[in-house]
């Protein structure tokens, strides 16, 4: 029969006295935060009786925190995961009971934006939004900093020195990672393109950047052709797709540096070119793991949703009121690398 772990077994797993034991059991006394916590996690490690209780108060006594968070197109994939993701990465901060209220914008209408930007703040302890950058949105960022709630740039930075920080990754390398892989991997030179969801995204401005001076610094047989911009629509990006491939029949590559990675998917099936373009986009899914299976898809370059989310949360719980304008500067996340014989 295995005995049951004792307050002294507790003790000795905790690095602490039986007394402080006692008074994280029985809340006799005040123990410090930090204390708890080690006797809470001991307790579950050792799988001792009472740790449901010793989480229980710790949890209590933990102050409450709402952050509201905005984020794009509700019906796509990798939106949806990502409040999904913002949801338990909230939900189980051993550092505060929070609620994570959710909104997102259908379009890139920055009076949409604004306008559901203000609802979440007026509710909310911090605010983290997913937005092109524009005067609009700085004038709301300020006001709202004004009033003491921070706002975070999410996935594309935006109100530099208004702004409480940004969260992502690192948009220029993104670019040239893309321009990379094409470069190597295109049978030979050739024509290059490049769609953005709008030319407002800094992110998607930065991958463009990197994307183009990858090309000029060490590819310069291929030609990257004027921008796209496919407003995130996958529509637009099939329909401008399906015409490059009937026009240029030596198509290289093309990178989907925003949304409407799908419409890109859909064009190479419809037209089925004789020589298929290495085909680059962000952010892994379930239909683009398909497409990266069958041979559609060269690359994914993804954002890791839980690395991001614990980063955002944390950083939104303990930002200063009023924003603390370019402490916090840019946090980036490593990103990830999806190919063929990777998923």
């Amino acid at each position: 029969m295995v005995k049951r772990p004792t307050i002294a077994d507790l003790a000795r797993a905790a690095g602490v006295s039986i007394a402080t034991v006692d008074r994280v059991l029985n809340g006799r006394l005040p123990v410090r935060e930090d204390t708890t916590r080690r006797v809470y996690e001991a307790a579950t490690e050792i799988g001792f009786h009472a740790a449901d209780l010793i989480g229980r108060r710790l949890h209590r006594d933990l102050p409450e925190l709402r952050l509201g968070f905005l984020l794009l197109r509700p019906d796509d994939p990798f939106y949806r995961a990502f409040a999904a993701e913002l949801q338990a990465t909230v939900s189980r901060s051993h550092r505060f009971r929070g609620t994570a209220v959710i909104d997102f914008a259908e379009t890139l209408s920055l009076d949409e934006i604004v306008e559901k930007l203000r609802r979440l703040a007026a509710r909310s302890r911090a605010v983290a939004v997913v937005s092109p950058d524009h005067p609009t949105l700085t004038r709301a960022v300020e006001e709202l900093k004004r009033r003491g709630i921070p706002v975070f740039a999410l996935l594309s930075d935006f109100a530099a020195g208004v702004r409480a920080g940004y969260v992502g990754i690192d948009n220029l390398k993104v670019g040239r990672t893309a321009a990379w892989m094409i470069a190597n991997s295109a049978k030979r030179p050739g024509k290059v393109a490049l769609f953005v969801g709008s030319h407002r995204f800094h992110g998607h401005e930065l991958r463009e950047i990197g994307f183009r001076a990858f090309f000029r610094e060490h590819a310069p047989d291929f030609t990257v052709m004027e921008t796209l911009v496919n407003q995130e629509s996958y529509r637009l990006a099939h329909d401008a797709l399906v015409e490059l491939l009937r026009r240029h029949d030596d198509l290289a590559g093309c990178y989907i540096a925003g949304g409407g990675a799908e419409g890109g998917i859909s064009a190479l099936r419809e037209v089925r070119p004789a020589h298929r373009p290495i085909m680059i986009c962000n952010e892994i899914t379930a239909d683009r793991r398909v497409a990266l299976a069958e041979g559609l898809l060269t690359m994914v370059i993804d954002t890791p949703l839980g690395p991001l989310c614990s980063e955002l949360v944390e950083l939104m719980a303990h930002a200063p009121e009023g924003g603390a304008a370019g402490t916090q500067g840019q946090t980036f996340v490593p990103f990830g690398v999806y190919l063929p014989e990777s998923v």
